[in-house]
């Protein structure tokens, strides 16, 4: 889930942190600059984990502040492809469902990745899963007992496997025009997403699967 990236920069410490030692100003200065930000086909940026090198500071002309070059190593948060991990169900809509692990929101469960058959129910705002189920329809499906329905409700936690992530430059500046004609901006996007399933045994929210080996271990001493 979280790796160690070696990143090269030219960091600068102001007039009024001289008086800090130069290791602990440079790794504040690079934290403040890195941390919670994305950085193209490497991830979401957590902190610095260690100065692999640091240069003397130059002082550039006009300017009061020393500018080190230095080296060093980040802590990122890139879960790798096919890993499983727990998050929390954030949201759920008829695209899909939103996830959070606490410090990243953009984690999504698109239709495809979710248990067949599952119907997403309007009034609850939730997906539900009917397991052996032989409604042929998401209309069927929204006329079973709700007893039968398994849901994925808002706030639960579970057992998702990393398919796979996309990263986005949104593309600064005002909106372009095309032979006279403002074109709208589409919706932005989030430079970093990762995209989830829970379509397999094993997956989805943690109660059904503790319930199933519950049940198991209860046979297995009877």
């Amino acid at each position: 889930m979280f790796v160690l990236s070696i990143i090269k920069d030219t960091i600068p410490i102001l007039p009024a942190n001289f008086g800090a030692p130069p290791h602990q100003a440079l790794i504040d200065e690079i934290n403040k600059k890195y941390a919670n930000r994305a950085l193209h086909d490497v991830g979401l940026c957590i902190c610095v984990f260690d100065l692999a090198e640091a240069g003397e500071g130059k002082v550039r002309y006009g300017d009061g502040s020393l500018w080190y070059k230095v080296k060093f190593r980040m802590v990122v948060f890139r879960p790798f492809i096919s890993e499983v991990i727990l998050a929390k169900v954030k949201s759920s809509d008829e695209d899909g469902i939103r996830l959070s692990v606490g410090f990243f929101d953009d984690m999504y469960i698109p239709l495809a990745y979710l248990p067949h058959p599952a119907t997403f129910d309007p009034n609850e705002r939730a997906h539900f899963w009917l397991p052996d189920s032989e409604a042929k329809t998401a209309h069927e499906r929204l006329e079973s007992p709700t007893s039968e329905r398994m849901y994925i409700d808002q706030g639960e936690i579970v057992r998702v496997r990393v398919e796979a992530d996309e990263f986005y430059d949104d593309e600064p500046g005002p909106p372009k025009a095309a032979e006279g004609v403002v074109v709208k901006r589409e919706a932005r996007r989030a430079p970093y997403s990762i995209i989830c399933s829970i379509a397999e045994q094993g997956l989805g929210p943690v109660p059904w699967w503790k319930s199933s080996q519950a049940d198991g271990a209860a046979m297995d001493e009877g």
